[in-house]
């Protein structure tokens, strides 16, 4: 028997530029609050702009770090170390402001 599929598929793109403190900072907060809100539901893809400075055109990336959620629609981004946990919650959308 199949498990049913999940509705939603959360698709981060965390934009960073080496491994600053910042940027390490960012991708640990970000790891724990998918795992406490989204547990088996998202997918982080980091982009370091050290190595792909074209793709930061794409998205409009003007700071790093930057979370961008490409799904579910609309886009939104989140700049900084993701450390206000409440913030990033609303600002994702997992949680209503």
């Amino acid at each position: 028997m199949e498990e049913p599929q999940v509705d939603k598929k959360w698709e981060l793109r965390l934009y960073v530029a080496g491994k600053t403190p910042k940027s390490v900072t960012a991708l640990t907060n970000l790891k724990k609050y998918c795992e406490e809100h989204l547990k088996d539901q998202y997918r982080i893809e980091v982009i370091d702009l050290l190595e792909q400075p074209q793709l930061a055109e794409g998205d409009q990336i003007l700071a790093i770090p930057t979370l961008v959620r490409k799904v579910p629609e609309p886009i939104r981004k989140i700049i900084g170390d993701l450390s206000n946990e409440e913030k990033v919650l609303v600002g994702l959308n997992i949680r209503p402001a």
